[in-house]
């Protein structure tokens, strides 16, 4: 804890849940992730151009991409810590209230719940192509042709994927380093979101944020995996043993070594198969199947989907409290 107490940060990370479960994800142009991405695509300008892949050498190009994730997760760091150091230096309350604000800020409950809400309720009345539409919004697979299932499978996999990215490794890294630390993990996030892909122009460039991001989650996932599997004790019809096995058996099939933990533990819980076969850019990519398929998909899986995020979020503002009363 940079600037406070063990139990001040407690309460601080309590009151960011909060303000996150009330208000949500901010929709406007001043929103930090905003920000982080415009000075990604500033510092990819500058560091290589407009150079197509192959017109430089694949370590001078990793080269590079190194200096892009330090140079962005420093300036994240460095920008929250003074903003938290200044608003304290005014007053304790101000630095409270901007370090509880920015935490909000880097985590996204509500705003899960509406993006996966926004498909919901086109399946449930039956227009599916207005469902596509919002899939496309929040997966980077192809989604003019989705069928309902598959429709399903998207929001289901995405929402428990980003249990972890948009809340617990956030939500840990606040607990560790305040405000400062969670932003800088968002950005690590974001540049993975933006350059860490495994295609020609990113495959080296984008590398270090993508370890960066895969090694920051790496704890977080795995906390997941408690969170979603005890979170299904409290929804009739889930089973919390499945969901173990499924972490156990499917989880390390998973291409990414987080991002199986969740989708598995959720397809176990409720008794689906996730993974599959998608289509990028028209070109078919058979993903690693994860979970049993005791039935079928169906867009009730989504609400399901989530209750077991809002209760993930539930048991660690439980847990965050419980600390705060035990060490205040």
């Amino acid at each position: 804890m940079i600037f406070y107490s063990l139990d001040e940060i407690l309460l601080i990370v309590a009151a960011a849940i909060a303000l996150d479960w009330i208000i949500g994800d901010p929709k406007w142009p001043t929103h930090p992730v905003i920000w982080i991405g415009r000075l990604i695509r500033f510092l990819e300008r500058k560091l290589r151009g407009e150079d197509e892949p192959g017109n430089a050498g694949a370590s001078r190009v990793r080269a590079a991409g190194i200096v892009l994730t330090v140079v962005t997760l420093t300036i994240s760091f460095a920008s929250m810590y003074l903003l938290v150091a200044l608003a304290q230096f005014v007053h304790p309350w101000a630095g409270y209230a901007v370090s509880a604000w920015y935490i909000s800020t880097t985590i996204a409950v509500k705003g899960l719940k509406e993006a996966a809400m926004l498909v919901y309720q086109p399946l449930a009345l039956g227009r599916l192509a207005e469902a596509r539409k919002y899939v496309g919004y929040i997966v980077g697979r192809d989604t003019d042709k989705l069928n309902e299932p598959e429709a399903v499978r998207a929001t289901v996999e995405t929402v428990a994927e980003n249990t972890v990215d948009a809340f617990v490794s956030p939500i840990v890294m606040a607990l560790i380093g305040g405000a400062p630390l969670a932003m800088m993990y968002r950005a690590a996030n974001t540049l993975d979101s933006m350059v860490g892909y495994r295609n020609e122009r990113y495959i080296h460039f984008g590398w270090c944020s993508a370890r960066t991001d895969d090694v920051l989650n790496y704890a977080p996932a795995r906390l997941t995996g408690v969170l979603l599997t005890v979170s299904s004790l409290f929804q009739r019809g889930l089973s919390a043993a499945r969901a173990l096995r499924a972490v156990r058996r499917f989880a390390k099939l998973h291409p990414s070594p987080n991002s199986g933990i969740p989708e598995s533990a959720v397809a176990g819980a409720l008794g689906i198969e996730l993974g599959g076969l998608n289509y990028y850019f028209g070109r078919p990519s058979e993903r690693a199947r994860m979970g049993w398929p005791v039935r079928a998909l169906e867009p009730a899986d989504i609400l399901r989907t989530i209750r077991l995020l809002y209760t993930a979020s539930i048991l660690m503002m439980v847990g965050v409290l419980s600390v705060w009363f035990f060490v205040h």
